[in-house]
């Protein structure tokens, strides 16, 4: 009776250990687990009050706030053509494929194998001396499996590092999309800028071709002299001496763009070569609190998965200060001729654990650890400094946009007042009240308020591209 009740009380604790087994599996993983950090961030940004705010987080496609169909295009043929936003897509492949093979790690490894060996043995070292079948063939084949039981999360803490390498190349991806658009909305508006300034320039250069007639003809005339002429001539020349490193300015913008698209230099020649006026800047800009462009900004989110795959491989390698089980198994035919593997008596089969530990070389297994989270320590300050620069990236943009948008209103004032003051001198000049030096340097301050305006646009607008990309915006996914 006392047999029988033992009996069963060690039936149940066994089963009661079985069942447990799993659970403690699951919960049992040795190294540090992994919190996200949380930075911490004002309520608003510093340079706010120097733009248009709006509340609310910047939409997606950020571009098209812009209200220029031929940029919306070209940006979508970026998306879509870009060679770097090819190479980070592979990247993310690669990646997605590196995190499914890690999840098989959780089942066993099977493997099929066949072998035929021949061999002779050699008279001298058989036992005595005696002969005996010197030639012999081995056949054989089967199926081998391993499977590692996780007790100490060694598996878990690869998956784990594999899925937060995952989320870094995914971050990835995003942050060269919006680099990418960031970078041919920027050369895309310069290139309307020195389209500009190369009309103003060439419009200038016209009157003052005409100037430099009415003088010569005042001159033929009597009633002028040469010194007006010659300072004419040396006007139109200055002016038409800017003419080529604007045309080289377009030149390397449109080129830039053309291959941001994908596309060979020189495909868009007249797709962009049309100048039209640079573009109206929105009213206001979307912008959220701190926090969220810190969660939003795909640098950080890089920072953040690459700190926590080294988080996880702290734990791979504390795994090692442990032993590792293994539980292998073999089945197969064996037999000394190919068609005699599947008679009876030549099958086999093997089944066993097998433990390995390290606790000979502990040593080595320590410096790794350490290794390891030396590397998390080094993850962490890169995070945390790249924290500090997202703020700074932001607090530089808005600074920077908000003072350009002030600039832009005083340059246009400013063109405005400098073309009417050349027109009224040009009247006085020709009316014979004012000299022509004092039309001439009317001539020259309207030229020169001209192209201020013209690269005062476009380093609004470049400073507006800097702020959406400051921000984090996630590009959306192009439509083919």
């Amino acid at each position: 009776m006392r047999r029988g009740l033992r009996r069963i009380a060690i039936r149940a604790r066994t089963a009661a250990l079985v069942l447990a087994l799993p659970a403690w599996m699951a919960g049992c993983a040795v190294g540090p687990d992994y919190r996200r950090p949380e930075p911490a961030a004002d309520a608003s940004f510093t340079g706010q009050a120097l733009v248009e705010a709006a509340p609310g987080a910047p939409r997606a496609d950020w571009w098209r706030a812009f209200g220029d169909p031929l940029l919306d295009e070209l940006v979508a043929e970026a998306l879509l053509a870009n060679r770097d936003i090819a190479a980070a897509e592979a990247r993310l492949k690669e990646a997605r494929a590196a995190r499914r093979e890690q999840t098989w790690d959780f089942l066993p490894t099977p493997t099929a194998r066949a072998s035929a060996t021949s061999q002779r043995q050699s008279l001298g070292g058989t036992p005595g001396g005696f002969p005996v079948q010197r030639d012999s063939d081995l056949y054989e084949t089967g199926f081998d499996a391993s499977w590692e039981l996780d007790l100490f999360g060694r598996v878990r803490r690869g998956n784990q590092a594999a899925r937060a390498s995952l989320g870094a190349a995914r971050a990835a991806r995003d942050e060269v999309r919006l680099s990418v658009v960031a970078e041919l909305a920027r050369n895309y508006f310069e290139l309307r800028g020195a389209q500009q300034q190369l009309a103003v320039a060439q419009r200038n250069a016209e009157n003052q071709l005409h100037a430099l007639e009415l003088v010569r003809a005042r001159l033929d005339a009597g009633r002028g002299n040469a010194l007006d002429a010659a300072r004419a001539e040396a006007q139109i020349e200055t002016t038409l001496a800017s003419v080529p490193p604007l045309e080289a300015a377009v030149a390397r913008a449109r080129h830039r763009i053309e291959v941001l698209a994908g596309q060979r230099p020189g495909l868009f020649t007249e797709r962009l070569g049309t100048a039209v006026p640079p573009p109206a800047l929105p009213p206001a800009v979307a912008l959220d609190d701190p926090a969220a462009v810190l969660r939003r900004r795909p640098d950080l989110r890089v920072a953040e998965r690459q700190l926590a795959a080294t988080s996880a491989r702290i734990g791979i390698a504390t795994a090692d200060l442990f032993p590792r089980i293994t539980l292998n198994g073999s089945i197969g035919y064996q037999a000394l001729a190919a068609d005699a593997l599947d008679d009876a008596g030549n099958d086999f089969r093997r089944f066993g654990p097998a433990l390995t530990w390290a606790f000979l070389d502990i040593g080595r297994v320590r410096q790794r650890i350490r290794a390891a989270g030396a590397r998390h320590e080094a993850a962490f300050a890169h995070y945390e400094q790249a924290v500090l620069l997202a703020l700074e990236d932001v607090e530089n943009a808005l600074s920077t946009f908000g003072r350009e948008r002030r600039r832009q209103e005083h340059l246009a004032a400013a063109a405005r007042a400098s073309v009417l003051a050349a027109d009224l001198a040009t009247q006085r000049f020709e009316g014979g009240i004012a000299d022509f030096l004092t039309a001439l340097d009317a001539y020259r301050t309207a030229l020169e308020a001209e192209d201020r305006l013209a690269a005062g646009q476009t380093a609004a607008a470049t400073a507006l591209v800097a702020l959406y990309k400051a921000l984090g915006v996630s590009v959306p996914e192009p439509t083919p």
